[in-house]
């Protein structure tokens, strides 16, 4: 995700599992698919049975993967980057490039700042006392009509083209074998086998999991793939695309609601300390188009901002107050995980909610997570299942060898329920929400998350209100307008991360025309408004649960196109969009660079 957004403006898998099989080149690095993703895995094999398309698996070990590849090469754990750097060297070096793609849908003819550079593998604005960059030299150069100059040529020795081949030009295939250990010939051969997808009517896909996104240097991994594929153009294209395999049914989903240190939901982040004032914060986060006729829907940041405090706060969100800005938390660095275990440890933190999480057997350094718990006063866990995490106290010999005569922690157990046991919806790696229904009741007094997390705020509130507190109006004035209030139903959550009209929506095209009524669902994050008439908990969810009903249902699996493009299935955010950035699979005037292969045409773009 910190590298996705960035590169492309969300940080999600940008195709989904059924359109791997439109690849003619699958490359996984960082990851074993067909061992651990076998369901997803079987698309690949769709491709190389259907469309002779080329496995290549490059990995520390032979995998499951590398055992079907159609090529496999090793290479040195933790040295991706390098890897991945030759990759880019050679397309560069050998004009592999997709050229009208890059030109018109990357900043590859950009002009970056005089003063920006690299030395020594170090970047301008170095400070080595502070150990921090000052990034106001890293950027590109605006002309007088305020957008960035460009040179259609790629002569010019400032460009991004220029400027990214000679730095690139050290990642030489002798480069690449003394720091990754892969022999010359093998990297040349898959460096080839990349190279071919350059092509418009060829393309390949990048898988990766846990291999790259946990890694120290994760972000800057899944970057350098991420500028592979823009080079080649597979962006955006069916059978293409940098696709992050999740391991868990609903892991998407935690992050697309926001449940990170530094998000808000739908990607949406956190402000800092420094930025007190609401307008500076939207101002920050709001795109502004870098070259005439650019466009990207977070220049929209402050109506999907605004729209989610009404969802939060209704009445109690309005102008006044800056849309209940100065309740939210700023931060003063990131709380990820390991800081949150490093606080405990220090014994700054006296209680821990644990929710559907086993950190004791996920999280590194079991010691040290372990210790940490054991300085808390309490810890909750809301788990179906007796973890690890909640019998931390426990000696079991050499598996958890500690004295629970020492450990003062009182540990309150709610056991919650399973998928299996609940309505609702689940986010997988394609993006797409698929609703599920109940099939059989909760063992002895297990409850729904929803009913827990409920009794936990209802009784919170209650004690506000009697005995206050140094800041109760995020707590006094959160919305709560459930049937039930103490078990909130998943139709009604899911119809409030959809997004409702709070009052009639006019057409600012069409004055007089009213787009929607009081009351109604959105039909998507295009209706949301930044003047508190809307509602939307979550925008890249919006029109999910719209007034045609609970799109998340839909089980039409048809297939027009034969290309896996089952629109009725589910709902896909955004705005059911199965493949991201699909704009960039035509040219400017919108001729689909494959036409075998469309996801749009000439009448989508016009």
């Amino acid at each position: 995700m910190a590298s996705l957004a960035p590169t492309f403006g969300r940080g999600a898998m940008t195709n989904h599992w059924v359109d791997i099989k439109n690849a003619d080149l699958v490359l996984v690095m960082g990851g074993n698919a067909a061992e651990a993703h076998p369901c997803g895995f079987k698309w690949v094999i769709e491709a190389k049975e259907q469309r002779k398309a080329r496995l290549l698996v490059v990995d520390p070990r032979f995998t499951r993967s590398a055992a079907v590849a159609d090529f496999y090469t090793p290479i040195r754990t933790g040295t991706d980057i390098a890897f991945l750097g030759g990759v880019i060297n050679y397309l560069l070096s050998n004009d592999r490039v997709n050229h009208e793609y890059v030109k018109n849908y990357t900043d590859f003819s950009f002009l970056v700042k005089e003063e920006y550079g690299c030395e020594d593998g170090i970047f301008t604005g170095y400070d080595a006392e502070k150990r921090k960059y000052d990034k106001s030299s890293w950027g590109y150069q605006i002309g007088p009509d305020g957008f960035v100059v460009a040179d259609p040529t790629l002569e010019n020795p400032r460009c991004v083209y220029q400027l990214l081949k000679a730095h690139y030009s050290r990642y030489t295939p002798e480069m690449v074998n003394a720091i990754c250990g892969t022999p010359k010939e093998d990297f040349l051969k898959a460096c080839a086998m990349i190279a071919e997808t350059a092509a418009t009517n060829k393309v390949m896909t990048i898988m990766y999991a846990l291999g790259w996104t946990q890694h120290s240097q994760g972000s800057q991994i899944i970057r350098t793939g991420a500028m592979v594929q823009l080079l080649l153009g597979n962006i955006g294209m069916a059978g293409g695309g940098m696709n992050a395999l999740r391991g868990h049914s609903n892991i998407q989903g935690l992050t697309d609601l926001g449940l990170m240190t530094n998000l808000l939901p739908g990607y949406m982040t956190l402000a800092n300390e420094a930025e007190q004032d609401y307008q500076s914060y939207v101002a920050k986060r709001a795109s502004k188009p870098l070259r005439p006729g650019q466009m990207s829907y977070w220049q929209n940041y402050g109506k999907f901002f605004v729209s989610t405090m009404k969802a939060w706060y209704g009445d109690a969100a309005k102008v006044e107050n800056n849309w209940a800005y100065d309740w939210l938390p700023k931060l003063d660095k990131p709380h990820d995980i390991l800081q949150v275990f490093e606080n405990m440890h220090q014994g700054r933190i006296n209680g821990y909610v644990c929710q559907g999480f086993n950190p004791l057997a996920s999280a590194p350094c079991k010691i040290k997570i372990s210790g940490a718990l054991a300085k808390l006063k309490y810890l909750v866990i809301i788990d179906p299942l007796a973890t690890e995490t909640s019998e931390f106290w426990q000696n079991h010999g050499e598996y958890n060898d500690v004295d629970p005569s020492k450990i003062q922690t009182e540990v309150f157990r709610l056991p919650s329920t399973c998928f299996a046991e609940e309505d609702g919806s689940l986010v997988n790696s394609s993006r797409w929400l698929q609703w599920h229904w109940k099939a059989a009741e909760p063992p002895g007094e297990a409850k729904g998350d929803q009913a827990i997390m409920a009794g936990i705020f209802l009784k919170l509130r209650e004690m506000y209100q009697k005995e206050g507190g140094a800041l109760p109006d995020p707590i006094l004035n959160l919305t709560w307008k459930y049937k039930q209030s103490d078990d909130p139903s998943p139709e009604e959550l899911a119809r409030e991360f959809s997004g409702a009209a709070l009052q009639d929506l006019p057409d600012p095209k069409e004055p007089g025309k009213i787009l929607l009524k009081a009351g109604q669902q959105l039909n998507g994050f295009a209706e949301l408004r930044d003047d508190g008439s809307t509602s939307c908990g979550c925008w890249i969810f919006a029109g999910a649960w719209s007034e045609k009903g609970n799109l998340m249902a839909r089980r039409d699996n048809s297939d027009p196109f034969g290309i896996g493009q089952t629109l009725n299935w589910a709902f896909s955010w955004p705005a059911n969009r199965r493949v991201l950035y699909n704009r960039a699979s035509c040219d400017v005037a919108g001729k689909p660079f494959d036409p075998k292969r469309k996801l749009i045409d000439r009448k989508s773009v016009v």
